[in-house]
Formats: C-alpha cells, sequence, structure tokens
C-alpha cells in the first residue's frame, strides 16, 4: 500500500489536468504570498539596509573565498541540519517537519504531473507524510514553548498557530485517504492544503528564505568585525580582550572562571 500512488485511482473522477492545474494555482499562491509578504514586511529592504550598515562598520575585507566558504556551512548547517536549534529535540522536530514536507509536497508534484501507478515516488510520499507528522505533532503537544513553558493547553489557537495546523491536517487527512479511499477525507486533505498554501502572509514560507539569508549576513559580520555593532569580544583570559576591556580582570581575575550554563541549566518550564 505505501508504494501505491493514491492519485492513481482519481483518474476516473478526477483528470491528470485538474490535478496540475491544482498544483500550478497552489505553486502561484505561494509565490505570489511570499512576494507581497515581502512587500508588506519590507522583510528585503531591511536585509539590505542591514547590510550596508554592517558594510559601513567593517573593519576586516572579506574575500570572495571566505563568502563562499560562509555561503557554503549557511546551506550545510542551518539550512541543511538546522544547527541554530540548542534543544535536540526541538532539532529533531523541525527536520522530521522539514524533510517530511520536502518529501511529500516534491512526490505529490511527481505523481500529479507523471503517470506512476507505485514505485519509489508513492513510499516517499507516504513516508514524507509520517515524517511530517511525527515531528510536527511531536513539536504541537510537547516542544512548544507556550505549552512547554508557559502553561498553555494545546487547544488554544491563535492566528500564528495556522501555518503548522494546516500543514499537520494536510499531511494527516492524506494519509487517511490514501488507506481508506474516502471522498470527504480526501476533500479535507484538499482543503488543509489549500489553506496552507494560500496563506503565506501568516505562515513560514517567507521565514524559509530569510532563514538562510539572516545566517549568512550574520556569519559575515563576524568575518569582516561588524559585529552588528556588538563589541568583537574573543576569549575573557586573552591579555589583548583584558587590557581593552579592564573591567574583566579587576571584577573576574586574570584567568575568569567558567561560569556554568546559566539560564540553560535546566528547562524553561517554570509557568
Amino acid at each position: 500500500m505505501f508504494d501505491t500512488n493514491p492519485f492513481f485511482a482519481l483518474s476516473g473522477t478526477l483528470t491528470p489536468a485538474v490535478m496540475q492545474m491544482y498544483v500550478i494555482a497552489m505553486v502561484i499562491a505561494v509565490a505570489a504570498g511570499t512576494i507581497f509578504d515581502v512587500i508588506h514586511k519590507k522583510s528585503a529592504k531591511y536585509f539590505a539596509e542591514n547590510a550596508k550598515k554592517a558594510q559601513a562598520a567593517a573593519r576586516r575585507t572579506v574575500s570572495s573565498s571566505d563568502k563562499t566558504s560562509a555561503a557554503i556551512s549557511t546551506v550545510t548547517n542551518e539550512v541543511l541540519m538546522s544547527s541554530e536549534f540548542a534543544n535536540p529535540q526541538r532539532r529533531l522536530s523541525h527536520l522530521m517537519t522539514m524533510y517530511g514536507f520536502i518529501f511529500f509536497v516534491v512526490s505529490t508534484v511527481v505523481m500529479a504531473f507523471g503517470t506512476v501507478e507505485s514505485g519509489l515516488w508513492p513510499l516517499l510520499w507516504h513516508l514524507g507524510a509520517i515524517s511530517l507528522c511525527v515531528g510536527g505533532y511531536w513539536f504541537w503537544f510537547f516542544i512548544r514553548c507556550d505549552v512547554n513553558s508557559e502553561g498553555k493547553k494545546w487547544y488554544q489557537l491563535v492566528r500564528a498557530d495556522l501555518f503548522i495546523l494546516s500543514c499537520l491536517m494536510m499531511a494527516t487527512f492524506a494519509l487517511l485517504w490514501s488507506f481508506t479511499g474516502s471522498t470527504l477525507l480526501f476533500a479535507i486533505f484538499i482543503l488543509a492544503a489549500t489553506v496552507l498554501f494560500t496563506t503565506v502572509l501568516w505562515s513560514k514560507f517567507a521565514h524559509m528564505f530569510f532563514k538562510p539569508a539572516a545566517a549568512y549576513q550574520k556569519k559575515i559580520t563576524k568575518l569582516d568585525g561588524s559585529q552588528e555593532n556588538l563589541p568583537d569580544v574573543g576569549e575573557m583570559n586573552d591579555p589583548a580582550i583584558q587590557a581593552r576591556y579592564p573591567d574583566i580582570p579587576e571584577y573576574m581575575g586574570t584567568n575568569p572562571e567558567y561560569m556554568g550554563l546559566g539560564i540553560k541549566r535546566e528547562a524553561p518550564n517554570h509557568y
């Protein structure tokens, strides 16, 4: 069953042309929504102005090879491995959700535009939906900051929850429809997918583009010394650093001890 294309059974009621038109419409909706989001929130303008400020405050010139290395590091670490998450559970949940979504969407497009009846793509479709559900429900019930740390009930919803909920409903009802063949479950699956792809203004689709850009810019500011207007502080036991910041040896000694984990000593669940 996992290697059977569930869309193939729809050919008698929905022609491939109809399914392909729907996919194209959703792609256009995401593209238009992302562009509108960029204009509405002025995100691109912010990044451009921030880059100019960083360049004006730069203390060093960054070579092309260093920029290339920073770009590769951003793709491999922040994008592909989500290394910015300090919590390993949150990181694993995010990776399962992200890759599950990618496999699910890509295999959907391939099956909609191809004549795949069974094989690898339907298998990836089912595995992607399962991975998306596991990672998404794990996040929704156990990892969300407002639930885990602030005592908020999981069923208390706000508009910001629209993205994750529509994503979960899409994957959940896609699997239920695939296993049962129910027309009602298929309709709910399509409705959830439509909500997901037409509400980009309140979703994280634009975030997918700005997150790598922000991570790359942060690496560049460290390389050129601008440090986002923050002091370029190295090791506190470095004599040059102590000469530059005399408060360090005055209050902490010439060889400051390790101060411990601080706020990260225990999980934030004191609601």
